[in-house]
Formats: structure tokens, sequence, C-alpha cells
């Protein structure tokens, strides 16, 4: 099932308290960039994010969920509605990923 353009534009409108965010379609789904780097995705209309040290860290009861067949799992993040938090979120996981 592939994500809908309503809930990537959800998504956008919350991570509006961030400066950088991007996305690229990919096979129905969304890529989602922080600053560049990959931060997670948007997968059957879930918003899922890397399993950094620090998300884990920051969302110790958030469940691990596979974005597609084969995948790796992710994290998914369900405080979308709180600005502060994804700001300390996506900045502290930016110091994790690496560069491309």
């Amino acid at each position: 099932m592939a994500s809908n353009k309503e809930y990537l534009n959800f998504v956008l409108d919350k991570l509006s308290c961030l400066s950088d965010i991007s996305y690229r379609p990919m096979m129905g789904e969304y890529i989602m960039y922080y600053k560049g780097k990959i931060i997670g995705g948007i997968y059957d209309d879930r918003f899922l994010v890397k399993p950094t040290k620090s998300a884990k860290a920051l969302m110790p009861d958030a469940e691990f969920e596979i974005p597609y067949e084969g995948a790796q799992a992710m994290l998914l993040l369900d405080e979308i509605d709180n600005s502060n938090f994804l700001i300390k979120l996506f900045d502290a996981m930016y110091n994790e990923i690496p560069a491309k």
C-alpha cells in the first residue's frame, strides 16, 4: 500500500517548525531529509525515523516497525504534534547520521 499525498502534506505541515526539510518520492512512499541527510520516511502512511541512539533515547517507548518487506526496522514517530520535541529529536539525530 502506498502513502497518500494528504498524509505527506500533514507531516510536512507538522515539520514546518524545522528548517531545511525536504522529501523525495520513491515507489509510492516518501524519503524524508533533514539538512540533506535521510532522517526517515513515510511508509504506508506512517512516519518512521532511523533508530539512532538519540532517537531511541528520546523515544524509549516507540514501536519498531518495518517500512517495507526486507528493510530494517525503524521507529514510529508518534509525537508529531510537539514541535519542540521534533526540533530536539531531529537535531540530535542529524549529528549521528553519516553524510552521503
